[in-house]
C-alpha cells in the first residue's frame, strides 16, 4: 500500500515538472516573439529584383513576386509596387509583395503623320496601340482627314496613350461672290485661287459672260465658281 502510495506521488512530482517545464518554455516563447525586432517598410518602387531584395535582407523582410504588368514608365526587372506602403513598421521576417514591369507593351511606335484617321488607326492598333485623343484643327496645307501631327512623335519615350491632330481641312470663310462678268478668263481665275475658290470654265472663250452662281450671292472657301466664257 505505501508502495503505490509512493509511485502515485513520484509520477504526480514528475507531472508537475513536465507541465513547469511546458510552461517556461511557452513563456519563453512569447517573450521572444513579443519583443521580435520592428523594422520601416524601405520604397521598393523602380528598383531592380536585386536591389530591392538586398535593402529588405538588410532589414530582416523577405521579398515576394506577387506577379508582373506591362508598364511603359517602369523599365522591365525593376519594380511597379508593393503591397506595404513604404514607412510603416513592421516585425522582422514579413514578405512583402511586389508586381515586378514586363516594359512597355510595344517597342517602337509606328510614324503616322501623313495618314488617313481610319489607317493611322489600324496602324496602331496592329502595335497594341490606339488613339487616346483626337484633335481636329484646321489646315491650308492638308486634306480634310489627314494626320497632320501625333504625340508622342516615334523615337520619344513609348506611351500607351497616343494623341493625334487631324487636319479639318481648309477654314471656310463666308463671303460674297464677286462679279467676274467682263472679265478676262486668265482674270477672273487668279481671282477665284486668291479667295479660295474653284473656277469651273466649260469653254475655250477669253471673256467672261455670266457666272453662276450670281454676283453678291453667300459663297464659302473651296466653292465652285461657273464661269461662261465667249470671244476669243
Amino acid at each position: 500500500m505505501q508502495k503505490n502510495a509512493g509511485s502515485i506521488a513520484k509520477f504526480s512530482l514528475y507531472s508537475l515538472a513536465f507541465v513547469l517545464v511546458v510552461l517556461l518554455f511557452a513563456y519563453a516563447t512569447f517573450k521572444l516573439l513579443s519583443f521580435s525586432r520592428t523594422v520601416d517598410v524601405p520604397e521598393l518602387s523602380g528598383k531592380s529584383i536585386v536591389e530591392a531584395n538586398e535593402l529588405l535582407s538588410q532589414k530582416g523582410l523577405n521579398l515576394k513576386v506577387e506577379g508582373e504588368d506591362y508598364d511603359s514608365d517602369v523599365p522591365a526587372g525593376h519594380i511597379i509596387r508593393q503591397d506595404l506602403p513604404s514607412g510603416i513598421r513592421i516585425k522582422e521576417q514579413r514578405s512583402i509583395r511586389v508586381f515586378v514591369s514586363k516594359g512597355p507593351r510595344v517597342q517602337s511606335l509606328p510614324p503616322v503623320v501623313g495618314e488617313s484617321l481610319d489607317k493611322a488607326e489600324s496602324l496602331l492598333l496592329q502595335n497594341g496601340l490606339k488613339a487616346a485623343k483626337v484633335i481636329r484643327v484646321h489646315s491650308n496645307s492638308a486634306e480634310k482627314g489627314r494626320v497632320i501631327a501625333q504625340k508622342p512623335m516615334p523615337g520619344e519615350k513609348i506611351t500607351e496613350r497616343i494623341t493625334l491632330i487631324v487636319s479639318s481641312g481648309r477654314y471656310e470663310t463666308i463671303y460674297y461672290c464677286p462679279d467676274f462678268q467682263g472679265m478676262i478668263r486668265q482674270e477672273a481665275v487668279q481671282l477665284a485661287e486668291k479667295l479660295g475658290l474653284k473656277a469651273g470654265i466649260t469653254d475655250m472663250g477669253e471673256i467672261v459672260k455670266s457666272q453662276k452662281p450670281r454676283p453678291g450671292s453667300q459663297i464659302k472657301t473651296g466653292d465652285t465658281v461657273y464661269l461662261q466664257t465667249e470671244g476669243k
